[in-house]
């Protein structure tokens, strides 16, 4: 007998996989909320950064490693982008590039490692965000 694998996957992945993750591409800065668990306590501690690459594209089982530089050192963070502990990922600013990995930020300091804004989404998200307050300040 013949199993569909890919659809037994789909089903058992399905209830796992959040629907309030935005549409975001490396070069994009973003700030991941991330709930960090100390002793008894919980909190909630963001992590905002250049998006280095994304990994195993739309499944549950995608990451996203975002790189940031604190204190003069580079400090870069796998996150997959369906788990439990993400409260949410907001995008900061649209960054333009030609790439789909930019491990080559690693190797740039300063003013070097910038990298370009993409009005043009940019823009569009201001668009739809200006849309979606008027939809729920009309009602």
């Amino acid at each position: 007998m013949k199993y569909n694998k890919g659809a037994i996957l789909r089903s058992i992945e399905q209830p796992s996989m959040r629907d309030d993750v935005p549409d975001f591409d490396s070069g994009d800065t973003v700030r991941v909320d991330y709930k960090v668990v100390e002793g008894n306590r919980s909190r909630i501690q963001a992590f905002e950064g250049v998006v280095i690459a994304k990994k195993n594209g739309k499944g549950a089982r995608a990451s996203v490693t975002v790189r940031k530089v604190s204190f003069g050192e580079g400090v870069e963070r796998v996150f997959p982008i369906h788990s439990p502990l993400i409260d949410k990922i907001e995008v900061v600013r649209r960054g333009r590039t030609r790439r789909a990995k930019l491990y080559y930020l690693r190797d740039l300091r300063g003013k070097a490692a910038r990298l370009r804004t993409d009005v043009g989404r940019q823009e569009r998200d201001r668009a739809k965000a200006r849309a979606a307050r008027e939809a729920t300040g009309n009602k």
